[in-house]
C-alpha cells in the first residue's frame, strides 16, 4: 500500500459515516442483527469483516456522542451494507444504567439513522500452526466466526463458544477438522468462568498451538494465564483479549485493560 492509499484509509477511519437501518432481526433469542446501509459505505474499506467500528449515540446533556465498539459481522460491499450483531442480556448492561447499544438495537426501525466511525484493524489468528484454539463468548462471536473463515481447509483444532442458552447456538462455517464445543452459561462474567474451565479440561493439544480468544475481562485473565504458563504458547501465536468487563461501562473497561496491559508489561 502506497502513502496516498494509507492517508486515504486513515481519513476514512476518522470521518464518521451516517448510515440507515435496513433491517433488524433476532438471529437467536439473545443475539440481534442490525443491517446498516448507505452511500457513505462506498468508501468503506473492503474485506472489513471482523474489524471493529464505533457506533455513535447522541445522549441528552452530552456535547459529544457516546461511542460503543462493535464488530463488522458481515459485509456486502457491492450493496454498501454491513451487519452488526448485538448481544441482548441485562448483565452486560449493568442494571440498564449503562445500556446504550443493545437497547438501541431493539428499538430501532427501518430508516433510522446512526453514525459510525472506523473501521479499526481486525485481529486475526496466526494461521501458521499445527493446531488451533478459538474461544469466545457471545460478544466475540462475530469476530470469532470471521476468524473461522480464515482457517485453512485442512485445519485441525477446537472452538469453545459460551452462550446464554441452547437456543443461542448457531450454525457456523468451519473446517471439518475443527471441533466445536458450546458452553452454556446464563450468568456471563460470573466468578465460575465456565468457558475457562471447558478449555482447561478439554483442550486436546498444546504443541504447535495458535490461539484466538476474546471474552469477559475476568475470564480472559484466567485463560491468558493458563495459555501462557501451563501451555507455554508463543506470543506470536497468542491472541487473548477482553471485550467487556462485568459491572463496567466501556470507558471503565478501557481503563481496566490499560492497567492490565501496563502490569503485564512491567
Amino acid at each position: 500500500m502506497n502513502i496516498i492509499d494509507r492517508v486515504k484509509n486513515a481519513k476514512n477511519r476518522r470521518v464518521p459515516r451516517t448510515l440507515q437501518v435496513k433491517s433488524a432481526n433476532n438471529l437467536t433469542p439473545n443475539m440481534r442483527r442490525v443491517t446498516l446501509h448507505g452511500d457513505a459505505l462506498a468508501s468503506f474499506p473492503k474485506d472489513s469483516e471482523g474489524a471493529y467500528i464505533k457506533l455513535l449515540f447522541n445522549q441528552t446533556g452530552k456535547e459529544k456522542p457516546v461511542m460503543r465498539t462493535y464488530t463488522v459481522a458481515e459485509q456486502r460491499s457491492d450493496q454498501n451494507e454491513i451487519d452488526v450483531d448485538f448481544m441482548l442480556h441485562s448483565s452486560l448492561d449493568n442494571n440498564s444504567n449503562h445500556g446504550i447499544a443493545a437497547p438501541w438495537s431493539l428499538d430501532t426501525a427501518v430508516g433510522d439513522e446512526i453514525s459510525i466511525a472506523g473501521p479499526g484493524p481486525a485481529k486475526f489468528i496466526n494461521t501458521d500452526a499445527e493446531y488451533f484454539l478459538l474461544a469466545g463468548d457471545m460478544t466475540a462471536l462475530p469476530a470469532l466466526t470471521t476468524n473461522l473463515k480464515r482457517l485453512p481447509e485442512n485445519a485441525k483444532g477446537q472452538v469453545f463458544i459460551e452462550v446464554l442458552s441452547e437456543s443461542d447456538i448457531q450454525d457456523l462455517i468451519k473446517p471439518e477438522g475443527i471441533k466445536l464445543q458450546w458452553v452454556i452459561n446464563d450468568s456471563p462474567g460470573s466468578d465460575a468462568s465456565p468457558l475457562f474451565h471447558a478449555i482447561e479440561k478439554d483442550l486436546r493439544q498444546t504443541q504447535g498451538l495458535s490461539t484466538w480468544v476474546a471474552c469477559e475481562f475476568k475470564t480472559m485473565k484466567k485463560i491468558r494465564q493458563y495459555l501462557r504458563e501451563e501451555c507455554a504458547i508463543e506470543r506470536s501465536h497468542l491472541y487473548v483479549s477482553s471485550y467487556w468487563k462485568k459491572g463496567n461501562t466501556e470507558e471503565e473497561h478501557k481503563k481496566a485493560k490499560q492497567t492490565d496491559a501496563d502490569q503485564a508489561n512491567a
